[in-house]
This record gives C-alpha cells, structure tokens and sequence, in this order.
C-alpha cells in the first residue's frame, strides 16, 4: 500500500488515467490531452506513487493496463462525474434543457413506453430529444462507455457498476386469430397448435419459452422471428399462436384475440438500468422518474381496459 499523501490526486491525474487507458500508449494519451510525453510520463509516475500500482506495464510495442487501472478507472469516471457537478451546481431547470437521450430497448418496450415519455418530456424540456437503440441482450459496456444513458429489459446485465429498478410485471398471454380457430383453453390444445415466437441473436429465446421448455411442455414453431414486429404478418389469417407479454394486446397485438396461457409460469419482469456515474445526475433523475410516471398511466390504463 501506497503512503503517498492522496491530497496530490486531482482531476488531471484521474483524466490522465483514462487518457493512457483508453489510447493504450503514452503518445497516444499526449495527444489527447494536449501536452507533450515527458508530461504525460511524470504525472503516470505521480499516479503510480499515490496507487501504489505500475497501473501500465509494456507489451509489444505497446502498453496495457494492470488489472488495478482497470478497476481505477471505473472509479475516476465516477469522481470525474461528480466533480462536474460540484462545478455546475445542483440547480436543475427541465425547460432549459437541450439534450438528446439514447434509451436502448426492443420493440415491445419502445412502443409501449417510448412514445408517451417523450410526449411527456417535451411538455417540460421542449429541447430534449430521444435516439431509441435496439436492446438485444443488453450488456454493461453499452452504459459504461455511454452508447446510452438508459435500458429497459427484463434482463439487468450482472455488474457491480450498474442499477437498476423494476418497473412492473407483465402476464403473458396467447394471442391468435379468432376469424380462424378457438382459443386453446387446454394444455392439449395448446401443444397441438403449430406457434409463432421470436428468437433473439444470438439464439436466446423468450423467457416464457425457456420456462415451458425447462418444464419439458414441447411445442412446434412454426416460425421464429427476430422481434416482436414479425408476429402479426405471420399470426393473421392462421391458426397459429403466439405466447407473448399480455401488454402487447395494447399495441402490436391489438385486433388479435388472447387467453390466459394453459400452464403455470413466472410473469415477466421489466426493468430500467442505468450506470453508477448517472446516480445523481438531475437531469438522468428525472428522466427516470418521468419513466416512472409513464408507466404508472401506462397500467392504469390496462387495468380499465
């Protein structure tokens, strides 16, 4: 350990850190701070006093950082980000707001949450804009390197550096044509229907496909598509069905009849995730709390319908 006076440690050692990391060479990080080598070497010297730690150490013709800079850097991103703020000041004004937020999700959750929060967000920051991202399976690295400020899924990437809070639960329900066929009121029934479902890259399935497959319940696809926008072409005019998150019914399933689904499983959780260094950010607060509002009509609506 290190008895270096920590006082020494400021934000242009934490932005040097970062700098040397993320160009993985002293010339490379000279460059992006604007100073020469020999600058760029004395403070990684500082650093490494005050870390106690080599932080980079020489591979090839290059350097790579130790398993210590690494898990530094997660913490100078955050320190830098808190004294961004402590510059700034905690006033927060959502009217004078200009900014566009990247929220990743997939189509069920864009279409259902998406359109309303940003109506909702332009009635108090007529500035804000939303770039909406596909979810996949959503991965820490999209937030830590700020590919989007925010994720809905019902998956949370395990990270120590991530949060995240769930916004509702859903039912899931079967969805067919009733002009073709009757609802599949019988476990039976259901596994003798040929069904549509969707099947994510790379290979994940629904988590209501998983648990009836894990319950050994065997059904036949008779086609699989990359998201939910590809079920309704396929249902329509078929005795198909389709086991899909009940609140489907409200967008791209409507004109589809549902009933419950014939066998017991778990109902589906959806969450918002985001990364530590947005904690207390104001304007990331209310964008969740707005997200939050949006979700609260949402059902509300649901349980009157």
């Amino acid at each position: 350990m290190s008895d270096f006076d920590y006082s020494h440690l400021d934000g242009k050692l934490l932005q040097l850190l970062l700098a040397i990391l993320e160009a993985q060479s002293i010339t490379g990080a000279a460059q992006r701070l604007g100073v020469t080598q020999s600058a760029v070497s004395h403070l990684l010297g500082k650093l490494r006093q005050i870390t106690g730690d080599p932080l980079f150490v020489k591979c090839g013709r290059g350097i790579v950082p130790t398993a210590r800079a690494e898990a530094l850097a997660l913490h100078a991103r955050l320190l830098l980000d808190d004294m961004r703020r402590f510059a700034a000041g905690d006033e927060f004004h959502p009217a004078t707001l200009h900014t566009t937020f990247s929220i990743a999700a997939n189509d069920f959750q864009r279409d259902l949450l998406l359109p309303p929060l940003l109506q909702r967000l332009r009635r108090q920051a007529p500035g804000v804009r939303l770039r909406v991202l596909p979810s996949d399976v959503p991965r820490a690295e999209m937030l830590r390197e700020g590919d989007c400020q925010l994720v809905i899924s019902p998956r949370p990437p395990d990270a120590s550096d991530i949060l995240h809070k769930r916004l509702f639960e859903d039912d899931y329900r079967v969805f067919y044509d009733a002009a073709v066929r009757e609802a599949p009121l019988r476990l039976a029934d259901y596994q003798a229907a040929e069904h549509v479902s969707v099947l994510y890259n790379p290979r994940r399935m629904l988590d209501v496909d998983q648990q009836l497959a894990a319950r050994g319940i065997e059904r036949r696809f008779a086609v699989t598509v990359p998201s939910f926008a590809g079920i309704p072409a396929f249902l329509q005019g078929s005795d198909m069905l389709a086991t899909l998150p009940g609140l489907l019914a409200r967008s791209l399933m409507q004109g589809f009849a549902h009933c419950p689904l014939p066998a017991r499983v778990g109902r589906m959780p959806m969450y918002m995730i985001w990364h530590l260094k947005h904690r207390h950010d104001p304007a990331h607060s209310w964008l969740r709390g707005e997200l939050e509002q949006v979700v609260a009509e949402v059902l509300a609506d649901s349980q009157q319908a």
